[in-house]
């Protein structure tokens, strides 16, 4: 017993005769009339009796008949539920994003979703090493990260570069107007955004400083952007972000500087793994991103 038999078999019971079940299922009636037989055969029992030019199912018939027809139910269901994940309809995806590059995800977020309503999420924060190690064990699909990073295991999207600003406290920033030279932070305790493994922003900052022969006092070097902005609004210093990164639990007790003698910039970009097939669902999200160049 087969699929195709318990089909023949549904398809007989729906029609009620040999003849126009042979027309639905496009083939020959002797055939038709043998994978019956055999199936009767194989069971056993009688699944249909004759009444005038219709056959009507026995009592054994209409057991089969509910069961098969719930099984022709899920079967569909199940094949349409496969294509919809192949064509990225439906199904389930991972991205991850560095904490300073979420701002880019809720409006795409919300814009696939009203897209693709049937797809659902996962979302993963960490640092950008930390995300790249998550992409080579296949645990997300696709992933924001902060550039520098070893890319040759990634196609990657360039995302727009940011400028770093200066976070100061809302109290010391009265004392400039809106704008500080690198050599007055200087004055300040310096707190930088540090990775757990790989260079990162902070090497980038603190390159900008030694190009001039210049060394500020770091007293703190930590992983995660709140936990910093947490101690400026304190005022135990000042430390350097990418202008974009959200500060919406200390608007009102730090301030954002441009530093006006230094151009330090923060490149960034989606990656996906190279030796991966990507989900077609990834690929959908990652056409909300594609105005500029992507690279493998």
């Amino acid at each position: 017993m087969d699929l195709k038999q318990l089909r023949y078999f549904y398809t007989i019971a729906n029609e009620g005769q040999i003849t126009k079940a042979a027309k639905i299922l496009h083939m020959a009636q002797p055939p038709l009339s043998l994978s019956l037989k055999n199936l009767e055969e194989e069971l056993g029992v009688k699944l249909f009796e004759r009444s005038g030019k219709r056959l009507e199912l026995t009592q054994a018939g209409r057991v089969l008949y509910r069961h098969v027809h719930q099984l022709i139910d899920l079967f569909e269901d199940a094949v349409q539920e496969v294509r919809e994940i192949g064509e990225g309809l439906r199904g389930n995806l991972s991205i991850g994003s560095t904490k300073t590059l979420f701002y880019h995800l809720p409006e795409k977020l919300k814009t696939f979703k009203d897209r693709f309503p049937n797809v659902t999420f996962e979302l993963l924060e960490g640092d950008s090493y930390y995300l790249s190690k998550q992409l080579i064990d296949r645990t997300i699909d696709l992933a924001l990260v902060r550039l520098p990073l070893n890319l040759d295991e990634f196609s990657f999207y360039m995302l727009p570069k940011e400028k770093y600003k200066v976070a100061m406290p809302e109290q010391w920033a009265k004392a400039f107007d809106g704008a500080i030279s690198i050599f007055d932070i200087l004055e300040f305790p310096l707190m930088l955004l540090h990775r757990i493994n790989g260079i990162g922003q902070y090497e980038i900052i603190l390159d900008a400083f030694h190009k001039r022969g210049l060394e500020p006092e770091i007293i703190c070097e930590c992983p995660d952007v709140d936990m910093l902005l947490g101690l400026v609004a304190e005022q135990i210093g000042i430390t350097i972000i990418p202008e974009n990164t959200s500060m919406k639990f200390h608007q009102n007790k730090i301030q954002l500087l441009e530093i006006m003698d230094a151009s330090i910039i923060s490149e960034s970009a989606i990656i996906w793994l190279k030796q991966r097939y990507l989900p077609k669902s990834a690929q959908h999200f990652l056409e909300l991103f594609f105005d500029g160049e992507m690279y493998d």
